[in-house]
């Protein structure tokens, strides 16, 4: 298995080394050159296998055994799945109204990035090792990322992580998990704006290649391939929940709800469904519709970016539609590329109408307003006594649209993160939320952090940090 950038600048890349990229060189994003077809009595054996089990069979098509061999494999998804506070990792709820609710967030930060997150700091942890490597890591987060990705590597002597959060605009809790963390390796920045701004200044660093080959840089944002190969796996578990599979019989459609902001997760869902999973696919947003405009009317355009109930998914650049594109396409890499350099220099793209078509075939998509997702979790609060976070009510507002008006087919909701990491939302939802210890916790620990303000320049401030702890770790050595 080989890699190629969406824009085709660059082909024939193995899986180490699209591990530890960021973009491209020529500002694309990494995709396999080729998808795996699965046939029917593969999909029939891997039906009855657990999550854990179907990580692997997912990597294993993606990860060669010259870049991991299989029980290495075996190995580090153990390790990174470890954590996990459910013997399932991804539990399923089976509710009131047909609602069936994958819980996607019981790993260390009540948030879905686990699931990936972790894999990938295993991964990056045994090529480090294997070469005797350091690198730095560059994240920006509008919520759960930056958390994930500061659990999955804190304390690794071969990596230092840098994480810009906007300041105020995540939940305190969200936060705090990046904040509290006191091993030297973390250097988190609260930046005074929104994601999409902090966004900028990283973009810059990564265009830089001189830059970028001199400190070792290196993303663990959704741009990184390794995150969405991860997450293909939830789709083909979440598949097999909704309509097990028997010899014999013709495969089913399956519904599958995803909240959907910077579109990582939902890119994962748009290969499982090229590698022949029968899932029909919902992007559901919040205000921030530019996902929603461009299935519905082909409309790739900024707008401004709205503070929202669902505060991870305010995003208006969802940079991953990139590779969406590229797979509606049919991997057309020089029309990606024209595309995207039109988009980078107007911010809008009408979508040719066969690109269009084709992304309306692969999936569906509507839009939530704050209102709708408070009246969806007093819903399902009601009708189940169990609490959803602002974004997984986003995807089960869905559900409950489509169930009250006789659309009953197997559906399955994608829950991104605890309710107890949005205390506020469920509070003003009249309802009361329910604190684990380890969340409360945070709360009576020291914060450290560096706080950036609009007059600051972010990029140069970026870089002077990264060459600082580079300087720091030579001067040890």
């Amino acid at each position: 298995m080989k890699y190629t950038s969406t824009r085709g600048g660059l082909s024939g890349v193995d899986f180490e080394g699209v591990l530890f990229a960021g973009f491209a060189p020529d500002g694309g994003l990494f995709m396999p050159e080729h998808i795996p077809k699965l046939d029917k009595q593969t999909l029939k054996i891997w039906s009855s296998l657990s999550y854990r089990e179907l990580v692997k069979e997912v990597c294993s098509l993606f990860i060669p055994p010259e870049a991991i061999p299989r029980k290495d494999l075996n190995g580090l998804i153990d390790k990174a799945l470890i954590r996990f506070r459910h013997k399932d990792i991804v539990p399923v709820a089976r509710l009131e109204s047909g609602l069936t609710v994958l819980e996607m967030w019981h790993g260390a930060t009540h948030a879905f990035k686990d699931l990936a997150m972790s894999c990938l700091g295993q991964f990056l942890d045994y090529f480090l090792k294997k070469n005797n490597r350091h690198v730095n890591i560059l994240v920006g987060t509008s919520g759960d990322t930056g958390s994930a990705a500061i659990e999955s590597v804190r304390g690794i002597e071969n990596i230092d992580i840098i994480v810009l959060l906007p300041h105020g605009r995540c939940t305190e809790i969200q936060e705090r998990q990046m904040t509290t963390v006191i091993e030297d390796n973390v250097h988190v920045f609260a930046v005074d704006g929104t994601s999409d701004e902090l966004d900028v200044p990283i973009k810059k660093l990564f265009e830089d290649s001189d830059f970028v080959r001199e400190h070792n840089l290196m993303s663990t944002n959704s741009v990184n391939w390794a995150r969405v190969l991860v997450q293909i796996a939830h789709y083909f578990y979440g598949y097999f929940q909704c309509a097990p599979t028997t010899a014999g019989e013709t495969l089913p459609p399956v519904e599958i709800v995803v909240p959907t902001g910077g579109a990582g997760n939902i890119t994962a869902g748009c290969i499982a469904q090229k590698m022949g999973l029968p899932i029909q696919l919902v992007a559901v947003v919040n205000k921030n519709d530019i996902i929603h405009r461009t299935v519905q009317r082909g409309d790739f355009s900024l707008g401004g970016t709205e503070v929202t109930l669902a505060s991870a998914m305010d995003i208006q650049e969802p940079y991953n539609m990139e590779r969406i594109l590229w797979l509606v396409s049919g991997a057309d890499s020089r029309r990606i590329k024209e595309m995207m350099g039109e988009f980078n220099v107007k911010k809008r793209l009408k979508l040719p109408q066969d690109l269009h078509r084709n992304l309306l075939e692969m999936m569906t998509s509507c839009s939530v307003t704050d209102d709708d997702i408070l009246k969806t979790i007093r819903r399902c609060w009601g009708e189940n006594h169990f609490l959803l976070c602002p974004h997984s009510a986003v995807a089960t507002f869905r559900h409950y649209q489509q169930f009250d008006t006789g659309h009953n087919n197997p559906r399955c909701c994608l829950a991104p993160a605890s309710a107890a990491k949005f205390q506020d939302v469920i509070l003003r939802a009249g309802l009361t939320p329910v604190i684990p210890q380890e969340i409360s916790a945070l709360m009576e620990k020291e914060t450290r952090f560096v706080k950036l303000t609009k007059h600051d320049d972010w990029e140069k401030i970026l870089r002077e940090k990264i060459e600082s702890i580079d300087q720091q770790r030579l001067s040890k050595n």
